[in-house]
């Protein structure tokens, strides 16, 4: 049947004059989530676009075929979009490269700005407003319109071979269902018009927009898998500081929030970044406990900050990730299991490699929740890897205490490898052209 159906996609889209794709790529586009393989497998699974007819699919190779395959998220049709090649999001309609100038409102300058906002004149009572940040949120708002990408139900997007690479766009999944994104390298939006806020926190912060992919509004059964996530070559140091505080222009690599559900994150290379996935964004969207079912395994986690991932109110399966942190990063590790409020994390045999000293008690941070089941983690510091009950070092190091007592335990799962095993399977299968 594979061959059949790639032979009649070839001759089609030869028709058609678009680019051929081999019969592997074709039976790569057509290949479903396997029975039992996470929250993503549940009910119907997930299979993308694996019934498309040969009028939807698609080989494109820049951000103008990409967004006229996607057709803004409207099409429900299944279909099989195939990336070749890289594309960048900040480009004009030409494909000519484009930058923050082509974005500015006219009435925006970033030097009054920051002297209208200086926390020295401003102070940090008040939320910052007027002309300037009206002409800032204008400025964000053409950026927005230019990077932000829909996705609609019933999509695969496939990377080709082992090159495939988007740049600056940001993937959004809202109401939707039934999406595989695969072998595709993503390189985080950049937002160049950041906001400052006096008020969050101490200090103030600046906040950016746009997360590289995200799942969300009861958006279900969706399957990304052996994708690479990285800031790329441009990390949160090199835009320095501002009124002492890192001028942030990243967000999130990979998000799931507001009631999504049923996603499967799997063999997936996670790298150089802050806040990397979020499952839940809100303490007090109390719906979301019958929500944010999310199996998270055999992802390599290199060089992060935190989030890997944080969780709000979800039933999320991690196990089998490798956690690699190098003490001469750019991005300073601060947790990796983030325990918010009602969450329900299943932690199981997940190997943490870290080439200085650190004490197991912070691998997990306490963000009002209580509780948080582990077992069979490894703990490699400077010398030797141990077996460390990651929840009793969080207990013996902190006041607020927590409890293993989740009230749920995972059933869908093909096998659980051993934890010694983790580091060299991850590293050999996970990330892009290890598909064949």
């Amino acid at each position: 049947m594979k061959k059949t159906f790639s032979s009649l996609l070839a001759v089609s889209l030869l028709t058609m004059g678009i680019t051929t794709v081999s019969a592997a790529s074709s039976d790569l586009g057509t290949e479903v989530l396997a029975p039992k393989d996470g929250w993503a497998s549940y009910g119907e699974g997930t299979t993308g676009g694996a019934k498309a007819d040969a009028s939807h699919v698609f080989t494109v190779t820049n951000k103008a075929e990409l967004l006229k395959a996607l057709d803004g998220g409207k099409d429900n049709n299944p279909k099989i979009i195939f990336v070749k090649g890289t594309i960048d999001f900040n480009v004009d309609l030409n494909n000519n490269p484009i930058g923050p100038e082509f974005y500015a409102d006219p009435a925006y300058d970033y030097n009054a700005y920051l002297e209208a906002y200086n926390p020295a004149i401003w102070g940090h009572k008040d939320e910052v407003s007027g002309p300037l940040e009206d002409a800032r949120a204008r400025s964000a708002q053409k950026q927005k319109e230019q990077i932000v990408v829909n996705i609609g139900s019933n999509t695969s997007i496939i990377g080709l071979g082992d090159d495939a690479k988007i740049i600056g766009g940001s993937f959004i999944m809202s109401a939707v269902e039934n999406i595989i994104i695969r072998n595709i390298e993503f390189e985080a939006p950049v937002d160049f018009f950041p906001q400052w806020d006096p008020t969050d926190g101490e200090f103030g912060e600046w906040n950016s927009e746009y997360d590289n992919v995200t799942v969300t509004n009861n958006s279900h059964n969706v399957w990304i898998d052996h994708n690479k996530f990285t800031d790329g070559k441009h990390h949160d140091e090199d835009f320095g500081k501002v009124f002492g505080r890192t001028y942030q222009q990243h967000d999130g690599l990979l998000d799931v929030t507001n009631g999504a559900d049923y996603v499967t994150i799997s063999y997936n290379v996670l790298e150089d970044h802050d806040k990397t996935s979020l499952i839940g964004s809100s303490d007090s969207r109390t719906s979301d406990g019958q929500h944010l079912k999310v199996t998270i395994h055999h992802n390599y986690y290199k060089n992060l900050t935190q989030r890997l991932p944080r969780v709000r109110y979800g039933q999320v399966h991690v196990y089998n990730n490798y956690y690699e942190f190098n003490k001469d990063s750019d991005y300073e590790f601060d947790y990796a299991l983030g325990v918010g409020v009602n969450s329900k994390i299943y932690a199981e045999n997940n190997y943490f490699n870290f080439d200085f000293d650190v004490d197991p008690g912070e691998i997990i941070k306490d963000w009002k929740g209580t509780t948080i089941y582990e077992s069979g983690s490894f703990v490699n510091g400077k010398s030797s890897a141990n077996e460390v009950d990651l929840v009793d070092a969080f207990n013996q190091t902190h006041t607020v205490q927590l409890n293993e007592n989740v009230g749920w335990e995972p059933s869908l799962f093909t096998r659980i490898d051993p934890t010694q095993a983790v580091p060299a399977l991850v590293k050999a299968k996970a990330g892009t052209g290890k598909l064949k």
